[in-house]
């Protein structure tokens, strides 16, 4: 299986970001797919993800889109839905949506949407994924979920092909969720670490295997902040640019980390570049590791 391979696109607004440009030039340097965040409220300036993407899509060709990930809890389903639907119809085909139950409370608050409960955050969570699959694939669709639902709702037109819905999910409800419904999973190296990993794959598989899916089929995606240290460069001042949760260190340091991510199932690597200087990372990343992780 090909390895695909993904860099973060910052949804910094203002001064002089350019997302588009920071997508268009990893299309140029061979990245699969590109991703955002989505936190909608915050005191920095920031772009909204959904149509910062879709301002991406429409400015590139070839390169995947992914949302890593979308809150549920921000929009109703239905319409991310029919949002979905139309970016991956007009953008080729090329749109994954990560979904996720939503990790800040203080944003819930600061737009007014009241807090779910963790419980409430995997019920809905839930609710969107069959809400979506059911008006994508239905000529009318009833849920009446805990927290979501719709009445006899009809969606046209339907995807031309099934959109991948990738879930970021830590607590064992969500990992079964994820088992028994998702088409990914996509845990941030962050919250997930490497220990961590092995038990909260075996419990996605035991939950895909529960509802009679094969868990091959699932796709594993790992988001991995990495800081390649400057050739030269004192490794101890490097190192402080970094959290413990980022891979840093020569290319050849970080490459054997993230061969070590694939041994332990990933198919899918998603870069989030770390440093003062997030384009020159992001070109030494495609330069000096991209080549030896898919030599062919």
């Amino acid at each position: 299986m090909k390895l695909l391979l993904g860099v973060n696109v910052a949804t910094t607004a203002g001064g002089d970001a350019d997302p588009v440009a920071a997508a268009r030039r990893a299309e140029a340097l061979g990245f699969d797919f590109v991703s955002a965040s989505d936190h909608p409220s915050g005191d920095l300036p920031t772009y909204e993800t959904w149509t910062m993407l879709s301002w991406i899509a429409a400015s590139t060709t070839r390169i995947r889109v992914a949302t890593r990930v979308l809150g549920v809890p921000y929009r109703s389903p239905a319409m991310v839905a029919k949002m979905a639907e139309t970016f991956d119809r007009l953008s080729g085909g090329r749109l994954i949506l990560g979904l996720g139950g939503g990790y800040s409370d203080e944003e819930f608050r600061a737009f007014g949407l009241g807090v779910p409960t963790a419980r409430q955050k995997v019920d809905g969570l839930r609710d969107a994924i069959e809400i979506m699959r059911g008006l994508w694939s239905r000529e009318r669709f009833t849920h009446d979920g805990s927290v979501h639902g719709v009445q006899n709702a009809p969606m046209e037109p339907k995807p031309e092909h099934r959109i991948p819905i990738w879930l970021g999910t830590y607590g064992p409800r969500a990992l079964d969720l994820t088992g028994e419904l998702a088409d990914g999973w996509i845990p941030s190296l962050g919250f997930a670490g490497v220990d961590d990993v092995p038990a909260m794959r075996r419990r996605i598989e035991a939950a895909a295997r529960a509802a009679g899916r094969d868990p091959a089929e699932l796709t594993l995606a790992y988001n991995v902040p990495v800081h390649l240290d400057s050739p030269g460069a004192d490794r101890g001042a490097d190192r402080d640019a970094s959290a413990a949760a980022t891979v840093s260190g020569s290319a050849i340091d970080v490459i054997d980390r993230l061969r070590a991510f694939v041994d332990l199932g990933f198919t899918v690597l998603n870069f989030m570049p770390v440093g003062a200087d997030p384009a020159e990372q992001v070109e030494r990343i495609a330069h000096d590791v991209l080549p030896h992780l898919r030599p062919d």
